[in-house]
């Protein structure tokens, strides 16, 4: 009878979903900059819809691109032209999204009692990672607090995890899900927020972090992309707000901060999936950060998660330029990249954001640390391809503990290292 349900209830979520059955994802390998203009050519081509997860920047990187299933014939002939290499890296995404629905299907049989009862090893919607957020807060009224430091375009309050042993304390802020597809980042978002109540006490390196620093956790950044993901468009990236005289929705709420904004990188095309916005700070889910975090004035360590490449970056993005702490940045960068390679082996590059991938303007990171938030670091958690944005949930709980030990790093230097 449960599995009945279960495929009934999945039945029911397909047809309201954009379907994806035969498109594919194809991991493109060029070898020289002749065919990354190529490459940039082809993927202005909107009638044919493709979905770039990775930019053709540099022929050093890969470029990974979910081709729908219309516009295979036309872009494999363009790449077998161009004598351009490509591996299917992905058969039938529909297939993978098919599974990771049964999946949680099948995870929610069982309403968690408590946050012990949360299985954190599967995905969840955003009134079950909301109900979670206010449960953790009941069951630890000492040490969390839920803050809402705005609403998003589609009213929905942005919410926040605050951690803290005492009044008035310098700030940590770490978020995760600002790209609303990245769906493991969230998960480990959940995960960390319950590691931290768990922790405090009992392991020594947390312990003496929050007894001298509160930490801010906003694990829906973009709550209304993140329903749309849910509802309508599991590979949905960006806000949702309507653009003006385009019937293309949404903006890049990483290339929309005051860091750089409309420069290279970033798109001017609302239909783009990098489009930086009308304005700085236009979307209310990045202006609610920005307020916040003026508001505070003494963030020490800021801390952005996304999917997927496995990186740790710092500034910047959107100019050659290094910043005045590279040195510094790329010290502890090692060594957190180190401590999450022991848990499990899984190898991250680390850099400048314009040094390991490309540049790209208007990014979190770069704003905040020229906010004088000299500790600004971005995570691309796993993986580097395989799965991409449909990161299997058995790999969620490894991630997010590998995760740790590297935000571990980053919060104990910041201690360490008051300015």
């Amino acid at each position: 009878m449960k599995r009945l349900l279960v495929l009934i209830a999945l039945s029911v979520a397909v047809v309201a979903k954009e379907n994806f059955v035969g498109h594919q994802v194809l991991r493109i390998t060029p070898k020289n900059e002749a065919e990354i203009v190529l490459l940039k050519e082809l993927s202005q081509q909107e009638h044919l819809e493709l979905d770039f997860w990775r930019e053709p920047i540099d022929e050093s990187l890969p470029v990974d691109v979910r081709v729908p299933f219309h516009s295979l014939q036309p872009v494999r002939s363009f790449l077998a032209y161009n004598e351009i290499h490509y591996d299917i890296v992905i058969e039938d995404l529909q297939e993978l999204l098919d599974a990771e629905q049964q999946e949680m299907m099948s995870s929610r049989a069982l309403q968690p009692r408590s946050t012990d009862d949360f299985n954190y090893a599967t995905y969840h919607t955003l009134n079950e990672i909301n109900s979670f957020i206010d449960t953790l807060v009941q069951e630890n009224p000492n040490l969390v607090s839920k803050i809402t430091i705005g609403k998003s375009y589609e009213g929905r309050p942005l919410n926040i995890l605050k951690f803290s042993t005492g009044a008035n304390r310098p700030g940590i802020w770490i978020d995760t899900g600002i790209h609303s597809r990245e769906w493991v980042t969230l998960a480990c978002g959940l995960w960390f927020a319950k590691k931290i109540v768990t922790d405090y006490g009992r392991d020594p390196v947390l312990t003496a972090i929050l007894d001298r620093f509160d930490i801010f956790l906003e694990i829906v950044t973009n709550p209304d992309g993140f329903q749309f993901t849910h509802s309508s468009n599991r590979m949905w990236r960006k806000t949702r707000k309507p653009n003006s005289g385009s019937l293309c929705v949404g903006v890049d709420p990483n290339r929309n901060w005051d860091a750089g904004f409309g420069g290279a990188g970033s798109s001017s095309s609302p239909c783009s999936e990098t489009y930086r916005g009308p304005y700085a700070h236009s979307e209310p889910e990045v202006k609610a950060i920005v307020d916040f975090v003026k508001s505070h004035g003494n963030l020490k360590a800021f801390v952005s998660i996304h999917s997927y490449s496995q990186m740790l970056l710092y500034p910047y993005g959107y100019t050659r330029t290094p910043c005045k702490d590279q040195a510094e940045l790329h010290e502890v960068a090692q060594r957190a990249v180190a401590a999450l390679t022991s848990l499990y082996g899984t190898k991250y590059e680390y850099g400048s954001i314009i040094n390991v991938i490309y540049q790209a303007s208007g990014g979190t990171i770069d704003w905040t640390y020229n906010q004088g938030i000299k500790y600004s670091y971005t995570l691309e958690l796993r993986d580097t391809g395989r799965y991409g944005f449909i990161l299997p949930a058995n790999q969620i709980v490894p991630t997010a503990q590998e995760t740790w030990q590297a935000l571990l790093v980053i919060m104990d230097h910041t201690k360490n290292n008051p300015y």
